[in-house]
């Protein structure tokens, strides 16, 4: 079932003070931020071309920081942290799903930002990180405390320019384009918790396999995919078979490998979404596509370094058999599960689609009943 967004604006709108002013909050979180900055960076002097690359560090372990916060915090919930997580998976991702996205009023800056106590706890403890620092090399100390505090302010204004309308000039701008499709397709419930957690620069997304990107509409070029297929013959009529087949959390009895599934039970119609772990593929989010009973199923899966992966079952009757054939269609967007697909997970895969089905062979029979007429529960 969808998720009511409108309902919840108007919730979350009526509960915010009447004094809260959108312009003090984001100024002051700015003008805070800045003033830090200047401050720390105007105590370097005459800095040498080595002490510069602690610019470049401390932006890197800001992104790094701003991944493990957002995936680890922001969308599990802790005891130590549960403010956060029901602030962040509670209201920002109830108040801006996939598909409605844009803010409508200055008064929804208050669930963009974070609260404007924040940026004077984080300057505060690179205050006392450039502290620290200095006792080694004021230049560094300087340099690296003020780009944590730059990384810091470019999260909440790029942030902010990824909820901005769509005709917004500002949206309209390339990196802020591209960066705002990532982050819309990390606000579709299904993916959430799983990819796109970087907001400014998607650097740790794509070193742990968690970036993924989906054109507007849903399409994709499926020529460029690898694709394989493979059938057998079952002793059940075709609505035996299919029904069988197109219940996941059954799966278990027909593979070869541990197989866990996480979602609802029965044979799945188009619209319906699972989780699945085992196998080569790792976890994977699946939601099924079509359902025809009888003679076609079809489900899309997505998974880490830019797994898209398209599974078809088709059932013809063959007298008193089915003839049932498997297409797998599968394609990585990350250079990393390319290579591996070219160097040896191609052939792998193979194997483990005949395997399948030669596995299905020999249970199908066994576990569908001959005179029963319904897909099994």
């Amino acid at each position: 079932m969808q998720f009511d967004t409108t309902s919840f604006r108007a919730r979350y709108r009526a509960e915010i003070n009447p004094r809260y002013s959108a312009w003090l909050h984001g100024g002051f979180v700015l003008l805070f931020g800045a003033l830090c900055i200047g401050f720390l960076w105007s105590r370097a002097e005459n800095v040498q071309p080595w002490e510069w690359l602690a610019v470049p560090l401390a932006l890197i372990l800001q992104n790094w920081g701003e991944y493990m916060v957002h995936q680890h915090l922001g969308h599990f919930k802790h005891r130590f942290s549960k403010m956060f997580y029901q602030r962040h998976t509670g209201d920002h991702h109830s108040f801006f799903a996939y598909g409605q996205m844009s803010y409508e009023r200055a008064q929804d800056w208050r669930v963009i930002f974070f609260p404007a106590w924040l940026i004077v706890v984080f300057a505060a403890a690179n205050l006392a990180s450039y502290w620290v620092l200095s006792h080694w090399n004021t230049n560094v100390a300087a340099l690296f405390s003020g780009s944590m505090l730059l990384g810091y302010l470019a999260y909440e204004i790029l942030h902010a320019c990824e909820h901005l309308p769509e005709q917004h000039p500002i949206s309209k701008l390339p990196w802020v384009r591209h960066m705002r499709r990532l982050h819309e397709l990390h606000h579709a419930r299904d993916l959430m918790q799983t990819f796109n957690f970087n907001v400014v620069f998607p650097l740790w997304d794509w070193i742990y396999g968690t970036l993924y990107w989906e054109n507007e509409g849903h399409i994709e070029d499926r020529k460029k995919m690898t694709s394989m297929q493979h059938h057998i013959d079952i002793r059940r009529s075709p609505e035996q078979v299919l029904g069988y087949l197109s219940t996941p959390t059954r799966w278990h009895e027909w593979h070869h490998y541990p197989v866990a599934i996480k979602g609802p039970s029965g044979s799945l119609p188009a619209g319906a979404e699972f989780a699945y772990t085992g196998g080569r593929a790792g976890h994977l989010l699946w939601d099924v596509i079509e359902y025809v009973p009888g003679h076609r199923w079809q489900a899309r899966a997505r998974g880490r370094y830019g797994l898209m992966m398209f599974v078809t079952y088709e059932c013809k009757p063959m007298g008193t058999m089915t003839r049932f054939t498997r297409t797998l269609e599968y394609r990585f967007s990350h250079l990393i599960g390319r290579l591996a697909n070219h160097l040896f997970l191609r052939k792998r895969i193979e194997k483990d689609s005949a395997d399948l089905l030669d596995n299905l062979s020999t249970v199908a029979e066994k576990v569908i009943p001959a005179s029963s007429a319904s897909s099994p529960r």
